[in-house]
């Protein structure tokens, strides 16, 4: 199979610059700076959101992007164990060298299939979860090292992925964790510069759009689907954040 079709959904780079090559707001991606035999930084991209600009002053790594859908098509454990990879830390540093080379292979096998002239979707979609599987494996040595306010920050992400359909109101997360609303938000606002009802909103539209593209789903299930009471108010929400009406969006893609 040809990796063309696939394109837009997956993308490995070593010669890039910066930002400006991002699949897009919606994708992941994670930059592999290696910087000794005993060193390697591994940097996350979360959804919607952009690598610091410093990241890529050296410019001498490995750039893995992907869009949600190739995690979303798996079960939801491994979509949330997939979230909190890229939430617990912006980056984290690895330096054993048995695990780094690990690292390594699995990165050698996804280059190669993904340069292949027969490169397969499914192939790819698999030494991928490979990849972050050991990532999540190594990450989760370091959680405990992590400040309080960013294990919030995660609690808050972690219940937000399985809740929003149900919840959207910051009080409901805020109470499940055990701080108040506002603490909530200058948690949120200190660490990722958005408070609770952005990240929330920021995550309807995400699914907004994966359920126009893959389904048949109505505006009007959709927008009850997501919790607005009304066809008119789902769809001033959506065009506001996206400048253009569901059904518009949906022809276009």
């Amino acid at each position: 199979m040809n990796i063309l079709p696939w394109k837009h959904k997956f993308q490995i780079l070593q010669r890039f610059e910066g930002n400006r090559q991002l699949l897009s707001g919606n994708s992941m991606g994670i930059y592999f700076e290696f910087k000794a035999i005993n060193s390697l930084v591994v940097h996350f991209k979360p959804l919607n959101e952009v690598f610091k600009s410093a990241v890529f002053n050296a410019n001498n790594g490995v750039l893995i992007q992907f869009e949600r859908d190739l995690i979303d098509e798996d079960d939801i454990e491994y979509a949330l164990d997939i979230m909190a990879l890229f939430n617990k830390f912006p980056q984290y540093i690895l330096s054993d060298v048995t695990k780094i080379k690990h690292v390594q292979r699995a990165i050698k096998w996804l280059k190669a299939e993904y340069y292949s002239d027969a490169a397969s979707y499914i192939m790819l979609k698999t030494l991928l979860k490979v990849l972050l599987l050991h990532l999540i494996r190594y990450q989760n040595n370091h959680f405990l090292k992590q400040d309080l306010s960013q294990k919030r920050v995660f609690q808050f992400l972690e219940l937000m992925e399985t809740q929003f359909l149900e919840h959207t109101k910051t009080h409901y997360y805020a109470n499940d964790i055990g701080i108040s609303s506002k603490r909530l938000n200058q948690i949120l606002k200190e660490k990722l510069n958005l408070t609770a009802k952005q990240i929330i909103q920021q995550r309807q539209i995400t699914e907004a759009k994966r359920r126009l593209i893959r389904s048949e789903i109505t505006t009007k299930e959709l927008a009850f689907t997501l919790g607005f009471d009304s066809t008119s108010s789902f769809s001033r929400f959506f065009k506001k954040h996206t400048n253009v009406s569901p059904s518009a969006f949906r022809k276009h893609h």
